[in-house]
């Protein structure tokens, strides 16, 4: 499923508008995480029982969990993102077919790499253009004319008609730097009061495409365990069962996210070749399997270890198998229930 991230965002605020108070404009400058409290940069100090931080790869609460300043690390890549109206590649034969099909598309390197898909019922086509970033000093995050992002985009496979064509409907687009950090030792605060979620703890590269994902399956599972609260000794055993439950899952699909940058971006040689012919061969299978023909003899079964790890059928099980509500119930039945539900009939809330 492609969807709009603004679509997505609107979603979510329609289902927790009725049940929280929502506030914007409200930037966190510091907090204290034994209280806990969050001051605000208008100066409102804001009190707490509990503050999950789920303040992105920039995250102003991960450094209170780290004990220190922990800035993300550059990548060396950078992406560049833009939207166009569909109908501008209805009126071109040679981009029609982009926006006929609802399919993700994928041009690959050396050094870079673009992927393009349809979203909002085939009215809006998005575009994502990752390359080496060739001005590391800029900021995080900047808008771009046309013109520089047509510069600096020189990857040889921009030299091809149709991606030309399609870079030429671009008016402008967002730049953002993409930054990483290693998996942290915890995502918990030794006091019990602060926890990670999403970006803050386990950045993902846009190369597997499971940023919103990781962080909304984390989300299900803190829901699912906090649905369970009924006194305030059971919030910090929670918390680590949180972390017990997804640390694993998220610290892979981070690695997995990262082995999809060196695969994309492989210059000319031997070990291009041997991808490229390793996602022909997937691609030629599937299409074998749409039409109802057995796969070809000489394809590794279940294509394990394909360079198109999307193809590997044991990664897709498992990355896309994964149940957040049920990984939740099943510590719960197995552990909870017998560890931490006890302490709710000590001290009730």
């Amino acid at each position: 499923m492609l969807l709009q991230r603004a679509d997505l965002h609107r979603m979510m605020y329609d289902l927790a508008d009725s049940c929280t108070n929502i506030r914007t404009n409200c930037r966190v400058v510091a907090m204290d995480p034994s209280v806990p409290s969050l001051t605000l940069q208008s100066g409102e100090i804001i009190y707490a029982d509990l503050v999950i931080g789920a303040d992105g790869v920039k995250s102003t609460t991960r450094q209170y969990v780290v004990g220190g300043p922990d800035e993300p690390t550059p990548t060396g890549d950078a992406a560049y993102r833009a939207v166009l109206p569909t109908e501008l590649l209805f009126a071109d034969p040679d981009l029609k077919a982009l926006a006929e099909t609802p399919l993700m598309i994928g041009w690959l390197g050396p050094y870079g790499h673009i992927m393009a898909y349809n979203i909002r019922a085939k009215s809006e086509f998005n575009i994502v253009m990752c390359q080496t970033d060739r001005n590391p000093d800029a900021p995080w995050k900047t808008e771009e004319s046309a013109e520089k992002m047509r510069d600096e985009y020189h990857m040889p496979i921009a030299k091809k008609t149709r991606i030309q064509k399609l870079l030429s409907l671009i008016p402008s687009a967002m730049k953002w730097k993409l930054l990483d950090h290693a998996p942290m030792e915890t995502w918990v605060h030794k006091d019990g009061k602060l926890v990670l979620l999403g970006d803050a703890c386990h950045p993902m590269l846009p190369y597997r495409a499971q940023g919103s994902a990781m962080a909304i399956e984390d989300a299900a599972v803190l829901g699912n365990l906090f649905s369970r609260l009924s006194s305030h000794a059971q919030i910090a055993p929670l918390l680590h069962a949180y972390e017990s439950i997804r640390y694993a899952r998220a610290t892979a699909t981070q690695e997995s996210s990262r082995l999809n940058q060196t695969i994309f971006h492989l210059p000319d040689g031997l070990d291009q070749e041997q991808r490229d012919e390793q996602m022909r061969e997937a691609m030629e299978d599937d299409l074998r399997e749409a039409r109802g023909e057995p796969p070809l003899q000489v394809s590794k079964a279940g294509h394990k270890g394909n360079a198109n790890q999307w193809a590997d059928k044991a990664k897709s099980t498992i990355q896309y198998g994964y149940d957040a509500d049920n990984e939740a119930e099943k510590w719960w039945r197995e552990q909870g229930e017998k560890t931490i539900g006890p302490f709710g009939m000590l001290s009730k809330l």
